[in-house]
């Protein structure tokens, strides 16, 4: 309450008392009141303020709270790979599993620390010696104030590791289906782990390239049928980025995972990757559209170049379109390594951030002679929206964007071969294009959102064009 008010009340009350019979004036009795009622609303206050801080302190483990008080479960489910008995044979080495559990460290996190609830409860999920490492995955409980959960941790160290000398490393939800680990580089290779539910299938396939029928080639590294562990040495390797590892893993007809092996690499490739002058003048020879700067150019090539695993020095680039989306630099460019398919890549942003829009696969033959559209995600997120963009090939007139089982959508292009128009985001689509005496050009999928773009471009079906 202000002293203004206080005035004015003052001055309402004593003349109401001028015509009110009272036997004493009534301001004291109120500013008892008034002082009383302000001492309770600061005790209620302190109160509010110290329970928050209270709050947020247990809620970041700074007051450490018993072990027999309840926590809140934050894990959907509990891990599919703890089922049966620890596997790899280390886990049965009593006391060489005790060493490690002492060795498990507290989490920390944006929020705060997770600590370790109790080392009695870390489940060893798998612990062997592999080519050239010693590794373990353990399924560890962990506490976060009033939260709990649970996490599985990879330990790595050296061949015939102790305890003591197995580091920590990066750690997964409990409830993921599968885990994998991979460790190379390119000068003495390394080895990776995938490890499914017990009873499993697991087989580890590696890169071979990109066919020229639109395919990704690979050959098979490994197979291990009911273990529901697949391990693989890697040779050293010169591809670019890495090793490109793919797993399957079955159980029966229960496909469970088919996706990439993701991992750690140490090579430096960033040579390998840049674009030379000379090539972005051969890329850009025939190119429709806006005049863009070369540096913004290059790095999104160079960026195309490690996502395919392609070295620069192999490859034929063409870049079909450049203009502006979302007020961003833009283009689509395709790659094709030597006697092999072509990987269409549609990117917007600047040096400092871009987005892919597009990773499409074709065969080569006729490639060039495709019209070529691509989904949009919201700016600046990854909400989906219902817009679709499309590059017409040269000497296409007309385009227009069909949807399942609906008529076409004509879309306007403008003198750069670029149109844009709204398909319902969940409807498959084609793309077809033709020329001003009605010849048309051949039609192209338009590919569904990616849901994981971390395997190589093609080897999803939302990626490629041929089944």
């Amino acid at each position: 309450m202000t002293e203004n008010v206080e005035t004015r009340l003052r001055e309402a009350l004593h003349t109401e008392a001028d015509t009110v019979a009272v036997t004493a004036d009534p301001w004291p009795r109120f500013t008892r009141r008034e002082a009383g009622h302000r001492r309770a609303r600061r005790i209620r206050t302190g109160a509010i303020a110290a329970c928050l801080a209270a709050a947020v302190a247990i809620q970041t483990n700074l007051i450490p709270l018993p072990g027999w008080v309840p926590g809140i479960a934050v894990a959907s489910s509990p891990s599919p790979l703890t089922d049966g008995p620890a596997r790899g044979d280390l886990a049965a080495d009593r006391n060489w599993t005790d060493g490690l559990l002492s060795q498990v460290a507290d989490l920390q996190d944006p929020e705060g620390w997770w600590k370790v609830t109790d080392r009695d409860d870390i489940r060893i999920v798998y612990a062997d010696d592999i080519p050239g490492r010693r590794i373990a995955l353990l399924l560890v409980p962990l506490r976060l104030g009033l939260l709990t959960d649970s996490t599985l941790v990879w330990f790595s160290g050296p061949p015939g590791a102790e305890p003591e000398q197995m580091q920590q490393g990066g750690n997964e939800p409990a409830d993921i289906p599968v885990a994998i680990w991979m460790e190379s580089d390119p000068t003495n290779g390394g080895a990776a782990v995938v490890i499914g539910p017990a009873g499993s299938t697991v087989t580890i396939n590696g890169f071979s390239g990109y066919s020229a029928t639109g395919v990704v080639e690979s050959h098979q590294l490994s197979s291990s049928v009911g273990t529901g562990i697949g391990v693989t040495s890697l040779p050293p390797t010169d591809l670019v980025g890495g090793p490109a590892l793919t797993a399957r893993v079955t159980n029966g007809d229960t496909l469970i995972y088919d996706g990439p092996v993701y991992g750690g690499w140490s090579g430096s490739d960033s040579d390998r990757q840049e674009p030379t002058d000379e090539m972005l003048t051969a890329a850009v020879r025939h190119t429709r559209g806006t005049v863009m700067d070369r540096a913004v150019l290059a790095r999104f090539i160079s960026h195309a170049l490690r996502d395919s695993r392609l070295s620069a020095q192999n490859v034929t680039i063409r870049v079909r379109w450049c203009g502006t989306i979302n007020d961003k630099p833009a283009a689509l460019f395709t790659i094709q390594p030597t006697d092999g398919g072509v990987i269409a890549y549609a990117i917007h942003g600047d040096t400092t951030g871009w987005r892919t829009d597009l990773r499409l696969l074709l065969p080569a033959d006729g490639a060039e002679q495709r019209p070529i559209a691509w989904r949009m995600r919201a700016e600046g997120g990854d909400a989906r929206t219902d817009r679709v963009n499309l590059v017409a090939p040269p000497g296409a007139v007309t385009a227009a964007v069909t949807a399942l089982d609906d008529t076409p959508t004509p879309v306007a292009l403008d003198a750069s071969g670029f149109g844009s128009t709204t398909i319902p985001q969940h409807k498959p689509a084609t793309v077809s294009a033709s020329t001003a005496d009605g010849t048309t050009f051949l039609s192209t999928p338009v590919p569904a959102f990616e849901t994981n773009s971390g395997g190589l471009p093609g080897a999803s079906r939302n990626t490629r064009i041929t089944d």
